[in-house]
């Protein structure tokens, strides 16, 4: 394989910091640069502004081959200059409305697009769809899947899920039920979920994450839901009651971000994903010992190893449309820190 000159912007970030130590110890021959706002110490480190443009003249100069996005780009400045430049991206930070936007985008300039753009901003770095394509390789068949999310507000969290939350909480978003939207909020429809791996019976609420859309608008599956539990019963409780009584809505959005950005030391997550068709349920669990940044650079460092291969072709990906699901099952299954479990 050739060496590559690999660009990781938000590469200072927690996931991008994680995204780089193991990208650097599966695959020691590429190049790998650093871009961020700041000016860092190496000449691999690049000084990048996501919002304005005049900063990625680098880019170019440094003959980058493949970007990695981990920072929020609202204004999808650098989705625009790889279109424009013929470079491979892959973005795994968009929050739902950021993500049809982006994709919109780049359908609008299909007929440019001269190498492979990959949007990857599903759950934990967009391995949900290669999980349900596993345990149910023929799509026609599923009417339903349902997400359910362990958060530890222990484990270390980046940023930007807390400042989604914070300034989305009071927004309803959409779930799919017979392909018909709905409207919900976060924090309500509570259900109990029992969970594997030792936590038990939680409350679950409503909760946004890219697969609602991926999975019914691009999938065609015909009901979707997302939910999810904190590991502390009483936080999980409290949110509940501050979005029905709407006391989110009085808020500052300052003391949302406070709220939401709860950041630890490291504690393991937990997702599940329950497929149903006709005549069988269907359920994969996985758990990520080290926490949510390394499941999700892990789940990235596999796309961008499938985007390095020269087998995939140009054109507009999700990132479960990149792979085989059984290659993305087996790297996860012989990774050291993540539990798999299936159960049919």
């Amino acid at each position: 394989m050739m060496r590559k000159n690999i660009l990781i912007i938000g590469g200072t970030g927690l996931v991008g910091k994680v995204i780089l130590r193991i990208l650097q110890s599966r695959n020691p021959n590429h190049n790998l640069f650093v871009g961020s706002r700041q000016l860092g110490k190496t000449n691999n480190d690049l000084v990048i502004d996501v919002t304005n443009p005049k900063t990625f003249d680098c880019i170019a100069q440094n003959k980058i081959d493949l970007i990695v996005l981990c920072t929020k780009d609202s204004t999808n400045e650098i989705l625009q200059f790889a279109i424009k430049n013929k470079l491979d991206y892959i973005d795994i930070t968009k929050p739902t409305p950021d993500l049809t936007i982006a994709y919109d985008l780049a359908r609008a300039n299909k007929q440019k697009i001269n190498s492979r753009i990959v949007f990857s901003s599903g759950w934990m770095g967009g391995i949900v769809g290669s999980l349900v394509d596993f345990i149910e390789p023929d799509k026609h068949k599923i009417q339903e899947t349902n997400i359910f999310i362990y958060y530890s507000v222990k484990d270390l969290a980046g940023k930007s899920s807390a400042n989604f939350l914070a300034e989305n909480v009071c927004k309803p978003f959409i779930v799919y039920k017979n392909n018909k939207p709905q409207k919900v909020k976060h924090f309500l429809n509570s259900e109990k979920f029992d969970f594997s791996f030792g936590i038990g019976k939680r409350q679950v609420y409503n909760l946004d994450v890219p697969d609602l859309f991926i999975l019914n608008q691009i999938e065609k599956i015909p009901t979707v839901s997302v939910k999810m539990t904190y590991n502390s019963k009483f936080i999980t409780s409290l949110m509940g009651y501050f979005q029905s009584l709407k006391i989110f809505n009085i808020m500052f959005l300052r003391e949302r971000q406070l709220l939401f950005g709860s950041s630890g030391n490291g504690d393991q997550t937990i997702f599940e994903v329950i497929v149903k068709t006709a005549d069988t349920i269907k359920r994969v669990s996985l758990q990520s010992s080290k926490g949510q940044a390394e499941l999700t650079a892990f789940s990235t460092v596999l796309h961008i190893e499938k985007m390095l291969s020269e087998t995939l072709l140009s054109g507009i990906y999700f990132s479960h449309q990149i792979h085989s699901a059984n290659e993305v099952y087996e790297a996860l299954n012989n990774y050291s820190s993540i539990n798999l479990k299936i159960i049919e």
